[in-house]
């Protein structure tokens, strides 16, 4: 990621902040209010701060926000990038007090109060804001990222796309058996909610999307293994649905392979203890860890890096710095929260308020989170949803999941897109984003 260094100062990237007495106490007039990401959390507390006094500054890597519920859809052509995404300055147009810097923050100084970016420019805050999201984590083994690309932003999703389509032309081509198979044959490791949905819509593109597509090849023939290390698909889900989806995808023809390990993997496939799956085209659905800045803050982290926060989502020892979203590590009622998109606008709307309070000298909110239930998608009509104690699977499931991601997609433009786009797919079978760019960068 690149800063725009030519519109970035060296040195601090926000002015003297005016300031009045009062009360023998120094009160900013408009503080300094910085977020550290354009995700979910980030985009909720930034619209809960818009009709502060506080002057906001959103930063990200990125230009834009992605809906990532929906990024394995992106990955396996079933929407195109922009039906996923919105530029952050559009989301944020009318907000006249907020900022949006495209920048990398690669630390953050909280006993000084600023951030540094890429290229060693200084940006102040009076109170922080931090979502940066996460990353992959592959349990020491770095050396599997070239080989199995996880999905957590689009240039991955397209990245995997790219990977799955070359895959079937590599085999059209191909007069080897051997290699036509291993090209045809996908792992996906991992078997929490992104994992079952790419291993479900993988299965779902060789046996009927691209069935009759092919001359020299069978695209029916393709075989998907899901791997995953515990004993059940969905391990968050209750039992009783992590069966029900086990048995949608091995009816879609996926091999769940259930406490299972990984333990070699290269260009070629993958090891599975003794085992060794032929496969050119692996992905990695099966761990992730906080982004390195939370490091930075001096606070207790647990084993994925995610820092341990006080009640109100304060960081300990820094009461203006608020942590939200995934690397949030908290327990409500013995529970730990789940790192998913509604924690995470929760989270961010409560660190707004927060950080505000604190600004003013009042007191903190006690973070209470609120939990609208769980659903995941294994295709085609095919899903799971929990909501309290009701469950659902099924067809009904499914229309719910579809509803409740259109609605929570944030551009209307979005909205329209996917709806049309997966009322054509569901009536015709087809994937109308299956065009393979030379250069990814420019989907």
């Amino acid at each position: 990621m690149h800063v725009g260094a030519s519109t970035l100062a060296r040195g601090p990237l926000a002015g003297a902040t005016p300031t009045a007495h009062t009360s023998g106490v120094l009160r900013k007039e408009e503080p300094r209010i910085v977020i550290v990401g354009g995700g979910f959390g980030g985009i909720a507390a930034a619209r809960a701060l818009a009709k502060t006094r506080a002057r906001v500054t959103v930063v990200d890597r990125s230009n834009h926000h992605v809906f990532q519920p929906l990024l394995y859809q992106v990955a396996t052509a079933a929407l195109a990038a922009p039906d996923v995404a919105a530029p952050i300055r559009q989301i944020l147009r009318r907000q006249k007090n907020t900022t949006v810097l495209m920048a990398d923050v690669v630390k953050v100084v909280p006993d000084q109060k600023h951030l540094v970016l890429e290229d060693g420019a200084e940006l102040p805050y009076d109170a922080l804001i931090l979502a940066p999201g996460m990353s992959h984590n592959y349990f020491g083994h770095q050396d599997w990222a070239a080989h199995a690309p996880g999905l957590k932003t689009l240039s991955e999703a397209l990245e995997i796309r790219s990977k799955i389509l070359r895959a079937f032309e590599r085999a059209e081509r191909s007069d080897d058996e051997d290699e036509r198979r291993a090209l045809t044959t996908f792992v996906v490791i991992g078997a929490g909610p992104t994992g079952v949905e790419l291993a479900g819509a993988l299965a779902e593109i060789a046996g009927r999307t691209l069935a009759q597509d092919f001359r020299r090849i069978d695209p029916t023939t393709t075989r998907v293994v899901l791997i995953e290390g515990t004993g059940r698909v969905l391990g968050t889900f209750d039992p009783s649905l992590s069966e029900k989806a086990k048995k949608s995808l091995q009816q879609l023809g996926v091999d769940v392979r259930l406490g299972a390990r990984v333990t070699g993997l290269d260009a070629k496939g993958v090891a599975i203890g003794e085992e060794r799956i032929e496969a050119r085209t692996v992905i990695w659905a099966a761990g992730v860890q906080a982004n390195a800045l939370t490091k930075d803050l001096g606070a207790p982290l647990d084993r994925s890096g995610r820092v341990e926060v006080n009640p109100d989502l304060s960081c300990p020892g820094h009461p203006e710095i608020f942590v939200i979203g995934d690397c949030v590590s908290l327990r409500i009622d013995g529970e730990l929260l789940p790192g998913v998109s509604q924690m995470a606008m929760q989270s961010g709307r409560y660190a707004a308020r927060n950080a505000m309070a604190v600004l003013d000298g009042r007191p903190t909110e006690v973070y209470a989170y609120n939990d609208k239930g769980s659903m995941a998608t294994i295709g085609r009509a095919r899903a799971i949803a929990e909501i309290g104690k009701a469950r659902f699977a099924g067809f009904f499931a499914w229309l719910l999941w579809l509803f409740v991601h259109v609605f929570f997609l944030i551009d209307f433009r979005n909205r329209v897109a996917v709806l049309a786009e997966w009322t054509w797919s569901y009536i015709t079978w087809r994937r109308s984003s299956r065009v393979i760019l030379p250069d990814q960068r420019h989907c």
